[in-house]
């Protein structure tokens, strides 16, 4: 049976020779020690800089990750670098492409200019690829130097995925030279096979109904993976644009890793899409997941975070017999690019790689000069640090924004005049992107980058129809956020850390308060669990309790409306506009059209009274800068949260 060791074994094995000789060298005359190393949800970053904030930063920026992956080549004898998507868009630098300057035939995209420096191996697609269409995508791929793959994104389908036409390559399969223990060369065929979430039919709709279709993932890999096998693969390695998820499988997973890693003939997967690290701590006690041997149903495997915070890292020790190659050891870490201090601050742990930067210099020069233009002014400050517990300005000016826009777009038509709502949720809201992960923008003049850090995501503007019973469910849906409270009781913690704040929308044009002593009616996936339950209270359109049967156009965008994040109302059945423009140019457009805008929160959302109760939360920490300001909630400083935040207690 194959040897699985945990990292510390697998270091301190082979009599020590570990501490004597290269890292590859523990391998015996028969095995040869394979380098996997992962960069997952690079989102653009090739430089460390956050463009909207305008200032370096030490925590991304593929330029950083490279000086890692050069580390680790000289380490090993045999290595392979690999991409597992989300690598087109995800900032500024990303949309000036695809915006502004394009991708004429022959161009070089810049983060493919700076993957080639690098030396990529091979790479498979992530759900952002198609943000900007096909034939973008198809343009920017045409520059990559290494193969690029995806088995379950068709532009015709068979009666089984082996028929199918497939938009990119399912799988390659790798013919290289490995040297084992002793310095002999071996002969070996490595198969990589992609995939990405089914749910790209829904998020990008418009780019690709009619064009592409997307089959389930799992059915997928047990289709191609035995294909692999017959064409000689001795060793499959999934790059697997697809979370950590359940255990258990369902239709049309788009956290499908776990499942995937018990496919018969996958040796090691590649995970990403979440924006996570594997092996962490974030995964301990789950089933199917064993932390310390960096395994998912018993397969090695790893998550390097997102935008080049971390370079996942397999090693495989394979041995050689009359079967061919297998695998006989194997451990997996993620190696971080910076690192935090207690003190909050940030150490950069590896300097940037001058020929990856180079690759990328001239865009960037121009991305900088994209987002310092100023399209109007702010007479307040626009900052998201209390948006997850209060009406929010940052949240507020895109709600205005957008029901401006679709008022507009449905005049003339048959919803001219029905009550339209608009619904939006904060982007940057802290959470994974840690405490100085949110929208500050000052009072004076609003640039693109501003509006690019009001509105991250190149999401385009949709209308719904739904009912005022739907209006609730929404927002049943969205209160799923905040944990439930006892009444009475001081200091609880307030929000679901596993609730992404992207799916907590407001909702503008009506009024409502959240009972916090109620259940969620909803799961965090968006299942009903509490049918009973009703945390929305006093929901009010123009003052008086909202009609069930009454119809309400509301205003969101492609992402929302075509079913993301699974929300009554908006499963992609109820739409009524699709709109040619962005959230984002909407917002710049409303902002140009004003020349002077005045994002004050009106409080029309705010919690029940609980006397006696209180509750914390965590933000950042210029967030005392604010707190004073913000309607409808009591606020007051609580102290040091973890990990660099600021802690606020709310006295309901």
């Amino acid at each position: 049976m194959p040897i699985t060791l945990d990292r510390r074994s697998f270091l301190a094995g082979s009599a020590g020779l570990i501490a004597l000789h290269p890292f590859s060298l523990q391998a015996a005359s028969n095995q040869v020690h394979l380098r996997l190393m992962e960069t997952t949800d690079l989102h653009v970053h090739v430089f460390p800089y956050d463009y909207y904030a305008d200032k370096p930063r030490d925590t991304v920026g593929l330029a950083r990750t490279a000086s890692l992956v050069k580390e680790i080549r000289a380490e090993a004898t045999n290595a392979l670098l690999l991409d597992n998507g989300d690598f087109l868009q995800g900032n500024p630098m990303g949309d000036y492409i695809a915006y502004e300057r394009g991708m004429r035939d022959g161009d070089l995209h810049p983060v493919i200019a700076a993957m080639n420096a690098v030396g990529f191996d091979a790479s498979t697609l992530g759900n952002h690829e198609f943000n900007y269409g096909l034939e973008f995508l198809m343009k920017s791929l045409a520059g990559a130097d290494f193969p690029v793959v995806c088995a379950n994104i068709a532009k015709e389908t068979g009666a089984a995925p082996r028929d199918d036409k497939t938009l990119l390559p399912p799988y390659v399969l790798m013919d290289r030279t490995l040297t084992d223990g002793a310095g002999q060369k071996h002969a070996i065929k490595i198969g990589l096979i992609g995939f990405v979430p089914p749910q790209v039919m829904n998020w990008d709709r418009r780019h690709l109904e009619g064009n592409v279709q997307a089959r389930d993932i799992l059915q997928t890999a047990r289709a191609y993976v035995p294909e692999m096998k017959e064409k000689g693969a001795d060793i499959i390695i999934a790059l697997s644009h697809s979370g950590i998820g359940a255990a258990r499988e369902s239709d049309g997973m788009e956290n499908a890793s776990l499942v995937l890693a018990g496919v018969d003939g996958i040796d090691a997967i590649m995970t990403g899409h979440s924006h996570l690290v594997f092996p962490s701590s974030k995964y301990d006690g789950l089933d199917g997941i064993d932390v310390a041997k960096g395994t998912l149903q018993g397969k090695p495997a790893t998550m390097g975070g997102y935008w080049g915070s971390h370079l996942g890292l397999i090693d495989l020790m394979l041995e050689r017999d009359a079967g061919g190659w297998r695998v006989v050891g194997h451990a997996s870490e993620a190696r971080p690019i910076s690192k935090r201090n207690e003190d909050r601050s940030i150490t950069a742990l590896v300097d940037s790689t001058a020929t990856v930067l180079a690759a990328a210099a001239q865009e960037h020069e121009e991305t900088l000069a994209y987002v310092r233009r100023a399209v109007g002014k702010t007479d307040a400050p626009l900052h998201s640090y209390f948006a997850l517990v209060a009406d929010d300005p940052s949240v507020q000016i895109v709600s205005i924004a957008q029901s401006w826009y679709i008022a507009q777009m449905l005049q003339g038509t048959e919803y001219d005049g029905l009550p339209i709502l608009s619904a939006a949720a904060p982007f940057k809201a802290g959470g994974r992107g840690g405490p100085d992960y949110f929208t500050d923008v000052p009072k004076g003049d609003v640039a693109i980058k501003n509006v690019s850090d009001l509105y991250l995501y190149p999401n385009t503007a949709r209308a719904v129809l739904v009912t005022g019973a739907e209006v609730k469910d929404w927002l049943e849906r969205s209160a799923g956020i905040f944990n439930q409270v006892e009444p009475g009781k001081a200091d609880q913690l307030l929000l679901n850390p596993a609730f992404p704040s992207y799916n907590f929308d407001v909702m503008d044009g009506v009024t409502y308060q959240i009972d916090l002593s109620q259940p969620s009616k909803f799961s965090t996936k968006g299942e009903l669990q509490n049918p009973d339950a009703s945390r929305i209270t006093k929901l009010e359109y123009n003052g008086a309790p909202i009609d069930p049967e009454a119809q309400f156009i509301v205003a969101t965008n492609n992402y929302r409306a075509s079913g993301g994040g699974d929300f009554p109302g908006a499963k992609g059945d109820s739409i009524v506009f699709e709109g040619p423009d962005t959230n984002r140019d909407v917002i710049v457009r409303y902002i140009v059209e004003k020349g002077t805008i005045s994002p004050r929160a009106d409080a029309n959302w705010r919690f029940a009274p609980l006397p006696g109760t209180s509750v914390l939360f965590d933000t950042g920490p210029k967030a005392s800068d604010y707190a004073s300001d913000v309607r409808g909630v009591a606020i007051s400083a609580a102290g040091e949260g973890p990990e660099g935040f600021a802690r606020f207690r709310i006295d309901l």
